[in-house]
C-alpha cells in the first residue's frame, strides 16, 4: 500500500541558537498512517538529538503505538487536546512506556492534567508573547526573523523551533579572507590544478586542513581506510569527492551565532537532493546536487550576495541555474528539499509529484539528510 503520509522538519534553538532538538512534523490521514510512515522510516531515524514528532491536525490517539517509538523521540500532545479521552489514553500509554511527551500550544491559565512531566512546551509567540506560567522549558514557535527571536528570549524563552533565522540576516557584504581561500582551493580542485599547489593552500591554514580530513574520514563517508593527508585523499578518493567536501567546508566556515542551523539546514538540503537523485543521475551529478544543496544557503551563511559567490566560483551551469534563477534540471529537486522545510503540504506535494517521487521515498530522503547533517555537526 503507498503510503500517505508527509514528513516536513523544523529545528529547535536553544537561547544561543545552537541546535538541541529536531522537530518532525508528519502530514497524514489519521494516526494509523502517520504510525506505518513512521515505522517504515526505523533504519534511518535520526539519532543526534531529541527527535519531537508533531501529529500535525490530527488528534493524538493510541493508534500511535503502533510504532515502535525510539528512544530519543518525544511525542507532541496539542493543549487543545488535553480533554480528549483518545488522547487521555494514548497518555497513559506513553507515560508507562517512558515516552517523553512535549506540550505544544501552551497558553497561560489551561488546565493541565496532573502526573505528567512536560520537559518542553512550545508557544505560539504570536499569541503568547512571554512565557508565564509555562510548565516545562518554553520553545516560542511562530517568529518571524532574528530580531523576532532575539525579542522571544528578552521576554523569558528558553529558545525557539522554526525557520526564524533564514530571515533578518545582515546585508550582503564581501567575502571574508578566510571565505575567499576556500574559495581558491574549491577553484583548484574543480580544475584539476596540481596537487601541490592545492597542499601549500592548505598548509596555509591548519585548522582547515585538521576539519576537512575530519569529514573525510567521518561515519557519513563510509570509508575502510583511515585518510592520512590531502594526497592520499586524492589517490583514495579523486577530485569529485574531494571538491564535494571542500563544499562542505565553505559551507561550515561561518562564524555568525545563527550558523549551526543554517549549517544543519543546507548540509540536510544537499544530502536530501543527493538521495532523492540517485536514480536520476550519475554518481558526478549526484555530487553537483549535493552542492547545489549545501551552496543554496551559501549567501546567508557567508553575508555576501550569491551572484557575487557564483562569480568567484567555476561551478557547473546545472548549479548555478537553479541557485541563481531556479531553472535547469536540479531546479526541481531543490524546491522540493526546500518544500521539506514548510508546513504546506499541497505545496510539498506538487514538488514530489513533479518528479513521480512516492511520498515514503520523500520521507526517507528528509531524514537521511538530517542524520547526516547532524553526524558532521556532532
Amino acid at each position: 500500500m503507498s503510503q500517505t503520509t508527509l514528513l516536513t522538519r523544523e529545528p529547535v534553538v536553544n537561547k544561543n541558537r545552537a541546535i538541541t532538538a529536531n522537530r518532525i512534523v508528519a502530514h497524514g490521514p489519521n494516526i494509523g498512517a502517520v504510525a506505518e510512515a513512521l515505522a517504515s522510516q526505523a533504519e534511518v531515524w535520526p539519532t543526534h538529538h531529541p527527535v519531537f514528532v508533531s501529529l500535525g491536525r490530527l488528534v493524538p490517539t493510541p493508534d500511535l503505538t503502533a510504532w515502535t517509538i525510539p528512544d530519543n523521540a518525544a511525542i507532541e500532545i496539542p493543549a487543545q487536546t488535553l480533554a480528549h479521552p483518545q488522547t487521555q489514553a494514548l497518555m497513559a500509554r506513553l507515560r508507562d512506556a517512558g515516552v517523553g511527551m512535549c506540550l505544544t500550544w501552551y497558553q497561560p491559565g489551561i488546565a493541565l492534567p496532573a502526573g505528567y512531566d512536560w520537559r518542553f512546551v512550545l508557544i505560539d509567540a504570536r499569541r503568547v508573547p512571554a512565557p508565564s506560567g509555562s510548565p516545562g522549558l518554553s520553545l516560542a514557535w511562530g517568529l518571524p526573523d532574528i530580531g523576532g527571536f532575539r525579542d522571544a528570549v528578552g521576554a523569558g524563552f528558553d529558545g525557539a523551533s522554526g525557520w526564524f533565522f533564514l530571515h533578518g540576516n545582515p546585508p550582503a557584504k564581501a567575502l571574508t579572507p578566510g571565505h575567499a581561500q576556500i574559495v581558491r582551493l574549491l577553484n583548484l580542485v574543480r580544475n584539476n590544478g596540481e596537487i601541490r599547489d592545492i597542499e601549500a593552500v592548505l598548509k596555509q591554514d591548519v585548522a582547515l586542513s585538521y576539519k576537512l580530513l575530519r569529514y573525510i574520514n567521518s561515519a557519513g563517508f563510509g570509508l575502510m581506510v583511515e585518510i592520512q593527508s590531502f594526497r592520499h585523499a586524492v589517490s583514495i578518493l579523486g577530485y569529485d569527492a574531494l571538491n564535494k567536501w571542500l563544499s562542505l567546508l565553505l559551507v561550515t566556515a561561518s562564524r555568525d551565532p545563527s550558523a549551526p542551523a543554517l549549517m544543519q539546514t543546507a548540509i540536510a538540503r544537499g544530502r536530501f537532493m543527493e538521495e532523492i537523485g540517485a536514480s536520476y543521475f550519475d554518481a558526478g551529478e549526484r555530487d553537483n546536487l549535493f552542492i547545489t544543496g549545501a551552496f543554496s544557503l551559501l549567501h546567508t551563511l557567508l553575508g555576501t550576495s550569491m551572484q557575487a559567490l557564483l562569480e568567484e566560483m567555476n561551478l557547473p551551469g546545472n548549479v548555478s541555474e537553479a541557485l541563481l534563477y531556479g531553472q535547469g534540471e536540479f531546479a526541481p529537486f531543490l524546491r522540493l528539499a526546500q518544500s521539506c522545510e514548510h508546513f504546506d503540504v499541497k505545496a510539498l506535494n506538487a514538488a514530489a509529484s513533479e518528479l513521480h517521487l512516492p511520498f515514503e521515498r520523500v520521507n526517507r530522503a528528509l531524514l537521511v539528510g538530517l542524520g547526516f547533517a547532524d553526524s558532521l555537526n556532532a
